[in-house]
């Protein structure tokens, strides 16, 4: 259980938990999925993109840039060379479109934000995000939650290095952190190793590289809406 009175930084994830985004990138996929038809199923095209962006992601990392990268080298790599230009020019369209997909705030994001900022002002909050910086900053701006935060992080993985990090900079222990995310593998697990304290809202699409095992844990809070992290916190 969370013991109020010792949390000194909140820390919320962005993506599908401020707002949503991973519905944007299975829309997205779906149109590759159609222009890549000819050279698979919708199955076989992404499976081959998600293993292309498996194999990127120690040099490419997360986000919008590194789709797009890896939409293209996976669609080289399927024609074997051929894809015509037209298609490619597609493929960049509808990719490019997605950094500036709408950043509209979840249901209940923005009372809780407030009521929290409002609330506890012993409290510093914080986003804590991966992918990349402008991107993310952007959707930041464009979602009007920005003055909530007292500073946004952004960081090429969420390991348990990243969240020490992340403590040290605000002067607090981890045993003095709240992490709030969707994702157990990112946002959850790793805190919850470390003896830091988790609220986790399930979503309901996740991208399938953060699946991963979830577990019952004295340190954790599990919720179905962020509007019941309140009481918590």
């Amino acid at each position: 259980m969370i013991v109020k009175d010792k949390i000194k930084l909140l820390a919320f994830d962005a993506d599908d938990t401020l707002w949503d985004c991973q519905s944007h990138f299975v829309a997205a996929e779906k149109k590759y999925q159609s222009i890549l038809s000819d050279y698979g199923s919708p199955e076989e095209v992404s499976a081959a993109l998600f293993k292309t962006e498996t194999k990127n992601m120690p040099l490419l990392g997360y986000g919008c840039k590194a789709f797009v990268l890896s939409l293209i080298e996976n669609a080289v790599s399927m024609s074997n060379g051929k894809l015509p230009a037209d298609k490619i020019g597609r493929i960049l369209d509808f990719s490019k479109s997605l950094l500036n997909m709408p950043a509209i705030p979840l249901a209940g994001v923005r009372s809780v934000l407030d009521t929290l900022r409002n609330a506890r002002k012993d409290y510093k909050m914080v986003v804590f995000t991966k992918g990349e910086l402008l991107d993310q900053e952007n959707k930041l701006k464009r979602s009007g939650l920005e003055t909530f935060f007292d500073a946004i992080l952004v960081v090429s993985d969420k390991t348990q290095k990243e969240y020490e990090m992340l403590c040290k900079r605000f002067g607090c222990s981890i045993q003095e952190l709240v992490m709030v995310g969707n994702s157990f593998r990112s946002d959850i697990a790793p805190v919850l190793e470390l003896g830091g304290y988790a609220i986790y809202i399930p979503s309901k699409m996740l991208w399938q590289h953060e699946h991963a095992e979830e577990y019952e844990h004295d340190h954790l809070v599990t919720v179905d809406n962020i509007k019941d992290i309140v009481q918590y916190l």
